[in-house]
């Protein structure tokens, strides 16, 4: 059986893995492509490298060409997939490199294409130095030119989402005079509600960073074919290096163009196996695909390594006769802006709301420890949840060190629908250096537990 797969980082590289696992040389024959120069690498780690938190490139590899060519995977670097042709089985790809076109027939099909950054028209001039950031190649052009001649002094960020905040430090760390402009009232907008948005806008504005909200782009000045300025109804801001971080898209044309079945958001459809619908041999998995979220029902596009990771993990093992689902995602994510920790589970009231849900919500302040012990810090919880039964439909926390990875009790709760009353009796750990005698988790439940007692 001979197994290709298109795309070389987390989805499709976990996919042939597990298929490896399962099915030795002699049974299963695996070719991947991918157009890129690196494979399995962590592009979440991106700003922390560029900030320089991280100091070596390869720390955010997990596995090389040649580790994955030991494994038995016949892996063409630099080769791009231009066509797919389901009826002959069979895929089309461009050597980069030396030129030329090789065709691969296939029995399996694993489509793991990625996602592709949101670049507007007006930044797809001629001018240099302005940058997506997607993959490990474009975290290494970005390096490139902070490294260069004449050195970047002025950096504008457009876009206050994760990759916006996260590189608008990045920059800053870089010694670099940070400008971030976004188009809502507040920075990560689309991710957390707006007193938790702001709070993240004073954190981004205390360490130095202009923060400008309600902001529109109208295109960027050059001069010498390299980027000046930003160009606002406000005026030019200055930057001598330009980073967007508005989004990203599936990378399904191909897909689209194969026949094979695109959602709403652009990514393609699968079931709980990660078969593409409407076919027995083709999976797919990753940024390019939509999936399920758990509390609506409705179909997403939440691209993140750990989704790539299990949906790979999961079409790998099917595609090779064993069994595996990935039923949906939640929202869970967690990020840092400078020394603010930022996370969300479930839905905003936003998303509540338009799903229909009637919701109360519950907003507390607390310490990542006991008050009287060394290091302890405040944060704040928000949790919202449906207004007649209690069950938790979303949660957001933000605080310093410590506080951000509560989320994931609040994730499981969600996960599992609990009632913000049964969460008020869970049996959380307490110690003086981890957290006080009331976890902020139990108040935020306690509070919430009144707020759904008052409404009905």
């Amino acid at each position: 059986m001979k197994l290709v797969v298109i795309g070389g980082d987390a989805a499709g590289m976990s996919a042939a893995s597990q298929a490896r696992k399962r099915l030795g040389t002699d049974r299963l024959e695996i070719v991947a492509f991918e157009r890129g120069r690196f494979t399995s690498y962590s592009a979440c780690g991106i700003p922390y490298w560029i900030g320089g938190a991280v100091d070596d490139l390869d720390a955010l590899i997990a596995r090389s060409p040649e580790a994955h060519r030991k494994a038995g995977i016949d892996l063409r670097m630099r080769h791009e997939v231009t066509a797919i042709d389901t009826a002959n089985r069979e895929v089309v790809a461009r050597d980069l490199v030396g030129g030329g076109e090789v065709r691969e027939s296939f029995d399996h099909l694993v489509y793991a294409t990625g996602a592709t950054p949101v670049t507007p028209e007006w930044a797809q001039g001629p001018a240099s130095g302005v940058f997506g950031v997607q993959t490990l190649d474009d975290g290494t052009a970005i390096q490139e030119w902070l490294d260069g001649e004449p050195a970047p002094r002025t950096a504008v960020v457009i876009g206050g989402g994760y990759i916006g905040v996260e590189m608008a430090e990045a920059m800053l760390k870089r010694g670099l005079d940070v400008t971030l402009l976004e188009k809502s009232a507040q920075p990560m907008g689309k991710t957390v509600d707006p007193e938790v948005g702001a709070l993240v806008a004073e954190a981004i504005r205390g360490q130095g960073i202009k923060v400008v909200t309600e902001a529109h782009v109208d295109g960027l000045s050059a001069a010498g074919g390299r980027v000046r300025a930003v160009v606002t109804p406000a005026g030019e801001v200055p930057a001598d290096i330009v980073v967007l971080g508005l989004g990203v898209r599936p990378n399904s044309a191909l897909a689209a163009a194969a026949g094979l079945p695109v959602g709403p958001t652009g990514g393609v459809r699968t079931d709980r196996q990660m078969r593409v619908e409407g076919t027995e041999n083709i999976w797919a998995a990753g940024d390019c695909v939509e999936t399920r979220h758990l509390i609506t029902g409705e179909p997403v596009h939440v691209p993140l390594g750990t989704h790539a990771n299990k949906q790979g993990r999961v079409a790998g093992i099917n595609l090779a006769g064993g069994y595996a689902s990935f039923p949906g995602v939640i929202g869970t994510a967690v990020t840092k802006v400078c020394e603010l920790e930022v996370a969300r589970t479930g839905l905003t009231e936003k998303e509540a709301t338009h799903a229909g849900y009637e919701y109360v919500t519950a907003l507390v302040e607390s310490t990542s420890r006991a008050g009287y012990y060394p290091g302890a810090s405040k944060m704040t919880i928000k949790l919202i949840a449906e207004r007649r039964t209690g069950t938790l439909l979303g949660a957001q926390i933000v605080g310093k060190a410590e506080a951000a990875k509560r989320i994931d009790a609040l994730a499981v709760a969600v996960w599992n629908r609990m009632s913000v009353e049964e969460m008020t009796a869970l049996d959380l750990s307490y110690a003086p250096p981890f957290a006080p005698v009331w976890d902020p988790v139990l108040i935020a439940a306690r509070k919430a537990t009144e707020a759904v007692h008052a409404a009905t």
